[in-house]
């Protein structure tokens, strides 16, 4: 019976955000499937689509079009990913397509081209004929003069041309050449006799195949050529000869091709023991157990990771780790790979597109039975699932902030539940939401209350920056902190100094008349950065040259103020001239690699000090640090959010942990202009209680999550007058759907108004049960796309993480 298939298709809108019927053609019948990419018809265009159901049933009963051709021959997604895009559709406002597209790597999202084909044999203008040449069919580009695009366009009414779509894959499998040696070793060894004593390509090409040969073995001519000093060619005559042959084989691009040592599981103390005993029985029981695993920092959290990933593995199962950042990526494989080789694949954003899709195969193939990775690995193809990990599950870069505006968690959480597992969410630090589950037993809560080496936490002292600074060497480095960094320099010991702002200085300002330098397309001033000379916004990306003139009083004394890591990093290097020093941040880290070849260099301590932002400040684990140093803790306290204490709690708490880990007494010292903050106060003595008790009665006040849920809706326009006149009309709309105890916060101006030239505005909602909410924002996405062709953009962001 003939077949129709439900399709997907590959336009990102509310009008096109459902399923397309397509007929079948005979020749596909039986090769099609669910979860499959396709090429069909769409309006006058060929685009991609992603087959997510096959029926029987015409529903029009009319003529429909056709499927063009497949691009798979087998799913590349199965029955889960479709129903889990189904669910982060609704659940995130988003496409489906968008859903569908962020589980597979970028090699497996089509790219579009334009043709034009003549359809006639008539001759053109001596400009049309040129363009065309011999051909009958010309690829359009970017760069056409827009006189002939002009002339082509007339053609095309006339229809003497067509205008033709093209679906492009981007996959594309690495090959590699192998040697097969053909005769036996005693006929190299006849031929070596006979070859003579001055050709020394070929004698080192039949030692070569000789080697090969007694061995019974292949091997890689990449390989085999720089061992004995030969290239293409000599393969090649060889070929010719009947000596070897020769055969293209795929070969997976391996972004850890570095020998890792294996290592054997440690002894677990009574805590760890405890813990693994837990999650064990319910990956044998197939729970779907949400367990929170709370332990100080240097508690062994990752060596109960590491068992458990074992126990799953016992039972036939895979397992999928999660990390926050690709900067914790290097350490956490390294260590994974030790217990596991081969059976580990990697997932983050720091890989190529090739690698990423070799990586993606190995799981989707079972080759590999554990993945690490950081957020995206989320979707890693694994099936059956044995056990979820998501560590520092509190970490704000598990949100995906564009489209679908996923948390990592939840999708794990589902995920859990469909593969009937265990989740183990680590974290120091939990966030609030986490913390309260477990305390409500929604989550199975685990402790690590001591570390595992037994070793105690770092001693942590406040430095009050008002009492010091005038004192300091420097504005941004206190008389204390430099001796301490003098001593462990002296003992050979390592440091750690963490300052969450890249760049050398806040902002430049003229001194004359206090004008600040500000970025011409957003309401933010520019960050100078040495390296450059420039000035660099970070939203959009704008750089230009550092002004020496004032564009408003024609001064020049133009100062820069504030503090960035590079600025700390040219003042340590006048301070300690004899101290090596490595600096972590977005500026130093942009090439592929960049984060592990670092991490590397400070721990084979061709370093004493590593310096960065906050993505040294956490996962990371050196025996040799014994002194973390925070030059400014008040950094993340200055932002409008209500989650500004809990944030600085977290980063403060985790980056002392950095300090002590192994034998070595480790000690803290924290710069800061507030001490009295209960944030500070708090993580100093690594008192998570404490402050998980009073920042909740802060958010109880306040009426902030965990107690109430959030949706944020965000407008933008090049026309602020536009963007405010909406959000008012959404507010007054909003309130007819809303009960009583739902609270609206906004219309207001984001914190930073205007980005790229567009003006933002947004309108918070707070409420704890809405029945009519959600169907009222699912009509608002569908009504926003006729306004949206106008310029209006409306996104909606469910329970965002920050309001800022």
């Amino acid at each position: 019976m003939e077949r129709y298939a439900q399709v997907i298709v590959d336009v990102p809108s509310r009008q096109t955000n459902q399923a397309y019927t397509y007929a079948i053609p005979s020749t596909l019948q039986t090769k099609i499937a669910e979860g499959m990419r396709v090429v069909v018809p769409f309006g006058k265009r060929q685009i991609q689509g992603f087959v997510v159901g096959l029926t029987k049933e015409n529903p029009d009963n009319v003529k429909l079009k056709e499927i063009e051709g497949l691009q798979d021959l087998q799913p590349v997604l199965g029955p889960e990913f479709l129903q889990l895009a189904q669910w982060m559709s609704q659940q995130t406002f988003a496409f489906m397509i968008s859903c569908l597209q962020v589980m597979l790597p970028n090699a497996l999202r089509a790219s579009y081209q334009k043709s034009v084909r003549r359809l006639t044999n008539n001759a053109f203008d001596t400009e049309i004929e040129q363009f065309f040449g011999k051909q009958q069919e010309v690829f359009l580009t970017n760069d056409l003069d827009d006189k002939l695009f002009s002339k082509l366009e007339v053609l095309i009414k006339q229809q003497q041309i067509e205008v033709v779509y093209h679906v492009k894959d981007k996959v594309k499998a690495k090959y590699q050449q192998v040697i097969y040696p053909t005769l036996s070793d005693k006929q190299y060894q006849e031929l070596l006799q006979k070859i003579p004593k001055n050709a020394k390509r070929q004698q080192r090409l039949l030692n070569c195949l000789l080697q090969l040969a007694k061995k019974g073995e292949n091997g890689l001519q990449k390989d085999l050529a720089n061992i004995f000093e030969l290239d293409n060619q000599d393969f090649k005559i060889a070929l010719q000869k009947g000596w070897l042959t020769r055969q293209k084989i795929e070969h997976y691009r391996d972004p850890y091709q570095k020998e890792i040592q294996s290592s054997q599981p440690l002894c677990l103390n009574s805590e760890q023991a405890i813990a693994l005993e837990k999650i064990t029985h319910d990956i044998i029981a197939k729970k779907a157990t949400t367990f929170l695993l709370q332990g100080v920092t240097g508690s062994g959290k990752t060596e109960v990771y590491l068992q458990s990933i074992a126990q799953a593995l016992k039972l036939n199962k895979t397992a999928l780790m999660l990390v926050p950042e690709i900067s914790l990526t290097p350490q956490m494989v390294r260590r994974v790979k030790s217990r596991f080789g081969q059976d580990v694949a990697v997932l983050h954003s720091g890989l190529s597109d090739g690698e990423k899709y070799d990586e993606w195969r190995r799981i989707k193939r079972k080759e590999a039975k554990v993945v690490v990775g950081a957020r995206s690995a989320v979707f890693a193809p694994l099936e059956d699932l044995g056990l979820i990990i998501m560590d520092e599950e509190h970490e704000s870069s598990y949100k995906q902030e564009d489209m679908p505006r996923y948390h990592t968690r939840d999708v794990a959480l589902w995920r859990s539940k469909y593969q009937q597992c265990p989740l183990v969410l680590g974290s120091a630090t939990p966030s609030l939401e986490s913390r309260a589950r477990a305390q409500k037993g929604v989550y199975c809560w685990l402790r690590l209350n001591q570390r595992a080496n037994g070793q105690t936490l770092p001693e942590v002292k406040l430095i009050d920056m008002r009492k010091v600074a005038k004192y300091a060497p420097t504005p941004d480095i206190s008389q204390e902190l430099l001796e301490a960094l003098k001593d462990r320099i002296s003992k050979k010991e390592q440091a750690v100094l963490l300052l969450n702002r890249r760049g050398h200085s806040v902002f430049a300002m003229c001194h004359d008349c206090g004008l600040v330098l500000r970025c011409p397309n957003c309401d933010i001033s520019l960050t100078y950065h040495l390296d450059t000379n420039s000035l660099r916004c970070h939203y959009c990306g704008h750089e230009q040259a550092f002004l020496k003139t004032c564009p408003s009083c024609q001064g020049k004394k133009i100062r820069c103020y504030g503090t960035g890591t590079q600025k700390i990093e040219q003042e340590l290097q006048k301070l300690l001239p004899n101290a090596n020093i490595l600096r972590m941040d977005v500026d130093t880290t942009r090439k592929k690699g960049a984060h592990e070849q670092l991490l590397e260099e400070f721990s084979a301590k061709k370093a004493d000090i590593l310096l960065g932002t906050q993505m040294i400040a956490k996962g990371l684990d050196f025996p040799d640090v014994t002194l973390v140093g925070v030059l400014n803790a008040d950094t993340t306290l200055a932002f409008p959010d209500f989650r500004a204490n809990e944030k600085t709690f977290q980063l403060l708490t985790q980056v002392s942990g950095r300090a002590g880990r192994a034998t070595k007494k480790g000690e803290v010292l924290i710069q800061t202009f507030n001490p009295q903050n209960y944030a500070i106060s708090l993580a100093k003595t690594q008192n998570y209680e404490r402050f998980f008790a009073l920042e909740m009665n802060m958010r109880h006040r306040g009426g902030y999550p965990p107690y109430y849920y959030t949706i944020k809706i965000t407008a933008s326009d090049k026309d602020e007058a536009t963007v405010a006149r909406e959000l008012y009309r959404l507010k007054n709309e909003l309130q007819s759907y809303l009960s009583s105890s739902a609270k609206i916060l906004g219309p207001t101006p984001k914190p930073i108004t205007r980005i790229n030239n567009r003006y933002y505005y947004q309108i918070v909602i707070k409420y704890k049960n809405e029945p009519q909410l959600e169907n009222y924002l699912q009509e608002l996405l569908i009504a926003s796309q006729g306004k949206q062709r106008q310029g209006l953009q409306l996104t909606i962001d469910r329970n965002p993480l920050n309001f800022i």
